[in-house]
């Protein structure tokens, strides 16, 4: 079965089960994103609802999905009303959630739960888990040599890490195609470029974000929710490696590996990104109180290119870097 999912979860079990697991949003992101949006709008979506949802809503009745797996808890809260809509629609729905405070037990009762719908053993999951492992510790890598060697861009480690979260439906063809890159790699010299930057928060709904910071010398070398979807820890156990996965927590838990990174990588500031919508703006609040290099926030809302507004704040950020 094609097993369609909101965000990132423990796609070992959908892998071990002998199903094929969909990144909802890779599709949306990758696809005419504007009627995507617009088709879900005509089926009654608000227009001040997250474009991320309506997205998935479309993807999900335009793909021939047998069944969404929706994160209930530790995402958007709006994923309840979307697994209401996607029910109306004759497609199973069933649901996920990490638990806000990191409880242990809660974690592993809703693994066991998936398990159990899914008629597979946990010794199958973990073994799926190793052959998953082997891919992650390829892209530890790929995202080291993207701060140590310089010679990945910003959106070749964006694209990398946030499709870890499928593995693109095939980990063995991912995997070829990972190994043909980094071999491809190997031969660059390092990007000239004057600032070393951060991106905080959700992959950018913006298909052109990235290029126009390489235009004005920015390279991106640190991609913050991408590289969680990849599992950077390999934790032993999947109970472990899915408590040390921050997306689904608290801000403080973001927090927390975001300061490490940005000293890890020598950091020159971070960009702040937020969907229209969304209550993760408000962590915002929080990232410009405590992290300790230029915070620059810029927000998301429909699929496309990067506004004018937004571009000449990028700019005069950036002056302001050079000048302060």
């Amino acid at each position: 079965m094609k097993i369609g999912f909101t965000t990132s979860f423990p796609v070992e079990v959908i892998y071990a089960a002998g199903h094929i697991p969909i990144d909802l949003n890779n599709i949306f992101v990758t696809g005419n994103g504007k009627k995507l949006v617009e088709d879900a709008e005509f089926e009654g979506y608000p227009r001040n609802i997250c474009s991320w949802i309506k997205g998935m809503y479309s993807v999900a009745l335009n793909n021939n999905i047998d069944a969404v797996i929706g994160v209930v808890e530790g995402d958007c809260s709006n994923t309840h009303s979307l697994m209401s809509t996607l029910q109306d629609k004759d497609i199973k729905v069933i649901s996920f959630s990490f638990p806000h405070h990191k409880n242990r037990k809660r974690l592993l009762d809703e693994i066991t739960k998936l398990e159990d719908k899914f008629d597979v053993d946990h010794s199958a999951v973990l073994k799926t888990k190793n052959r998953l492992d082997k891919i992650r510790k390829k892209l530890v890598l790929l995202d080291k040599i993207t701060y140590q060697e310089r010679i990945i861009s910003g959106q070749e480690n964006h694209f990398w890490l946030v499709n870890s979260s499928d593995f693109n439906s095939d980990p063995n063809d991912y995997e070829n195609r990972l190994d043909e890159f980094l071999n491809e790699v190997k031969g660059r010299n390092p990007i000239k470029s004057e600032f070393r930057f951060g991106f905080l928060g959700v992959p950018p709904i913006i298909s052109d974000l990235y290029e126009f910071l390489e235009e004005q010398k920015v390279h991106i070398i640190y991609n913050e929710i991408q590289r969680q979807f990849s599992m950077p820890h390999l934790r032993k156990s999947l109970i472990d490696q899915y408590l040390s996965y921050t997306y689904p927590y608290t801000i403080f838990d973001r927090l927390k590996d975001i300061k490490t990174e940005i000293k890890n990588r020598d950091l020159d500031a971070v960009i702040s990104y937020s969907q229209s919508f969304c209550h993760r703006q408000i962590d915002n609040i929080l990232i410009k109180k405590y992290v300790e290099v230029p915070v620059l926030t810029i927000e998301g809302d429909q699929p496309g290119k990067l506004d004018a507004r937004t571009k000449l704040r990028i700019e005069s950020f950036l002056d302001m870097l050079r000048y302060s």
